[in-house]
């Protein structure tokens, strides 16, 4: 569909041409992030508030061509009306997470304020929307979950999925950049299952961010903020529970044997896997989950003397390879495709990790050497 298309092109050109302004604007108003010696490693005072524009870029061109008059790609009137009430009801939750990320970026959000704002957005998206896990698909045995069980998977699934975004949002581009792939990956589905108006949500946010990447790329001239990463984290939980959700009977040929789960958790899979990983230390050290450390696999990388650059790139290509792996599973069943993906996410994102053990080991042996 040509909206697809325009839809994208639309969102990048918005975003390449307003954020210059929008940087200077941030800059004059002292809307900056001020580098210090712990965990902010920039020389300059940046500005942090680039989501505004994401934001307004995606909302914008995903509007303006969305399929309106398009009646006979739904079928049917009441079809219409469900995906008009959907759209009315994605743009209300992503206003909401955007203001929340915005006050936070700004003035900062008390965390149970902020944990409410998240509870009401969960609400709309998988109550109101009926954005929700319904089924899984054969993962362990599992088919349709109760309404109950639905509704608790998917409100847990959107709080992985938005912090996950918002935590590996700690090098230049790697958010950014990972949103784009990930877009990339939805959209690409959702046009093969003719699910457009889907496919036109990942292709205007892959616009968006890949516009932003021109700015945010190292060296980068200005963050996305929780504005961004926020906003990013939410619509990138509505493709996702929409993609394990497509109807079989949409599937062509060539994607019948995936397992539309495990193809959405796969595109998931690095920041997914990272988040989970540095949970996990931090309540083995007693820590809160959400206390701020440098254990992420970007901090791991930037710690060992790798820059921004060569980090975002090298997680790009993790964030690129496990999808592309999900083709070795089309003879699998679902549980062992599953297993199959993980065993490549967890090896692969470790991978990276193992690369830094052995830089600092090197590193210490050269005294010694010499």
């Amino acid at each position: 569909m040509k909206e697809i298309i325009l839809g994208c092109v639309t969102a990048f050109f918005v975003v390449l041409l307003a954020t210059p302004s929008l940087i200077t604007v941030a800059k004059l108003k002292k809307l900056v992030d001020e580098p210090n010696e712990d965990r902010k490693k920039q020389k300059d005072s940046i500005p942090t508030i680039g989501g505004i524009i994401i934001f307004a870029a995606s909302i914008f061109a995903y509007s303006m061509w969305f399929p309106w008059d398009d009646l006979s790609y739904y079928g049917s009137p009441y079809l219409f009306a469900e995906a008009v009430k959907e759209f009315k009801l994605l743009m209300a939750a992503a206003i909401l997470i955007f203001f929340i990320g915005v006050k936070d970026d700004i003035i900062g959000v008390d965390p149970l304020k902020k944990l409410v704002g998240h509870g009401i957005v969960g609400f709309i998206l998988v109550i109101m929307a009926d954005i929700r896990i319904t089924d899984m698909q054969g993962i362990f045995g599992i088919g349709e979950l109760p309404y109950m069980v639905s509704i608790a998977l998917s409100i847990f699934s959107y709080i992985v999925v938005v912090n996950a975004f918002n935590l590996i949002d700690g090098s230049d581009g790697l958010a950014a950049g990972t949103g784009v792939i990930t877009s990339f990956f939805f959209g690409l589905w959702f046009y093969f299952t003719k699910q457009y108006d889907d496919s036109l949500l990942a292709f205007v946010l892959a616009g968006s961010l890949l516009a932003f990447l021109v700015f945010n790329f190292m060296p980068a001239k200005i963050y996305m903020g929780d504005s961004g990463s926020l906003f990013i984290g939410a619509t990138t939980f509505a493709l996702t529970v929409k993609c394990i959700e497509t109807d079989a009977n949409l599937t062509p040929a060539m994607l019948k044997q995936l397992s539309p789960a495990v193809f959405a958790l796969a595109v998931l899979a690095y920041p997914l896997v990272d988040t989970l990983r540095v949970f996990t230390i931090r309540i083995f050290n007693g820590v809160s989950p959400f206390s701020a450390d440098r254990n992420h696999l970007h901090h791991m990388l930037i710690d060992s003397g790798q820059t921004h650059r060569y980090t975002a790139l090298v997680l790009y290509g993790v964030s690129i390879c496990i999808p592309l792996f999900i083709v070795l599973t089309k003879e699998m069943n679902a549980t062992v495709a599953f297993l199959f993906m993980l065993f490549v996410a967890v090896g692969l994102t470790h991978a990276v990790w193992f690369f830094r053990k052995r830089k600092k080991k090197a590193a210490q042996m050269v005294p010694l050497a010499e």
